[in-house]
């Protein structure tokens, strides 16, 4: 089979071609015939160097694939086989066949194309799991996004008005925060011209945000607990600007805040099972029901993966980018 290797560390022209063996699934795991695979943050982080795949992953990038189930491991269910699917892997999605846990695959939603149910799992996962799990938002409440038109903001946008959630997002520039009211935002702040703290408090009349969904880190930590409310939660997920931050204690004791955060990556099969079959259960019936699809930016042939990257990198994109294999 053809896939995309990281030659080494480095820019976007690391990204070569290879021939290897098509993989042959263990138990408890099927081979995908991929159709298209997510282009995400961490696969960009990856080819850098500062992000190496799990023990037992393949050292290829591509955390999330669509396509259909060619073979199934021993003691698997039969019934998946030509069943296509998406599912979130630990590494391996650029190529033209991929290794998933069954239980991290999920059937294609009604009406999909492959490569609109590619830009599915990793950041559905995510946002999923941070947002609604570890950050316990409902229906009613006010959550803050960063990177509102990342392959992340722009799916948390989506998510939330399934469940009349009211999210803001900040974003670049005006361009990128057009794009993130058309998408549904219902506020957008340009970081670059504006406050984030003073907008947001004036969002909330001054109450602030329920979540905070932050991927940035640094010193925009102690910003974001200024946004939250009391009894507030704010979810880290990844820190583009640190992994360090300083915070008021006293402040976080006296209106009751949390903090918490997750990597998804190297959690278990088990883990990640469970979580799949949550949002099955969940969320994939409103997909069925035309509710929200994911917002796509540009999709590339396979051998074009350094290009795909190089948009990434430049922060050019307005929701997913993908491989078509």
């Amino acid at each position: 089979m053809t896939a995309i290797a990281i030659r080494e560390p480095g820019g976007p022209e690391v990204l070569v071609p290879e021939t290897r063996p098509v993989p042959q699934p263990g138990p408890d795991e099927v081979l995908i015939r991929v159709a298209a695979a997510g282009v995400n943050r961490p696969d960009v982080l990856q080819r850098m160097g500062f992000y190496p795949p799990p023990p037992g992953a393949s050292d290829l990038p591509g955390l999330e694939v669509a396509g259909t189930v060619a073979a199934i491991g021993p003691g698997g269910d039969p019934e998946l086989l030509g069943q296509a699917v998406c599912a979130l892997v630990a590494g391996g999605g650029y190529a033209e066949y991929c290794i998933a846990p069954a239980g991290s695959c999920l059937p294609m939603p009604a009406g999909f194309s492959m490569e609109e149910a590619a830009a599915l799992p990793e950041t559905v996962f995510t946002v999923w799991h941070n947002l609604f799990e570890r950050g316990w938002v409902k229906d009613g409440e006010t959550v803050l996004v960063h990177g509102g038109t990342s392959g992340i903001g722009t799916t948390a946008i989506g998510l939330c008005r399934l469940f009349d959630i009211r999210i803001a997002v900040t974003c670049g520039s005006a361009e990128k925060c057009a794009a993130a009211r058309a998408l549904g935002a219902d506020l957008a702040i340009d970081y670059s011209t504006e406050d984030y703290v003073e907008a947001v408090k004036a969002f909330t009349d001054g109450k602030g945000v329920d979540v905070v969904l932050d991927m940035v880190g640094g010193d925009y930590v102690p910003r974001n607990l200024a946004c939250l409310a009391e009894e507030g939660r704010h979810v880290s997920i990844a820190f583009q600007r640190g992994a360090t931050a300083q915070v008021d204690i006293s402040s976080l004791m006296r209106r009751r805040q949390t903090m918490t955060g997750s990597t998804l990556r190297a959690r278990s099969a088990s883990f990640k099972g469970a979580l799949a079959d949550e949002i099955h259960r969940t969320l994939w019936p409103l997909l069925a029901e035309g509710g929200w699809k994911p917002a796509m930016d540009r999709r590339f042939p396979l051998a074009e993966a350094a290009a795909a990257h190089a948009r990434m990198q430049a922060g050019e994109h307005v929701g997913k980018i993908v491989l078509s294999v």
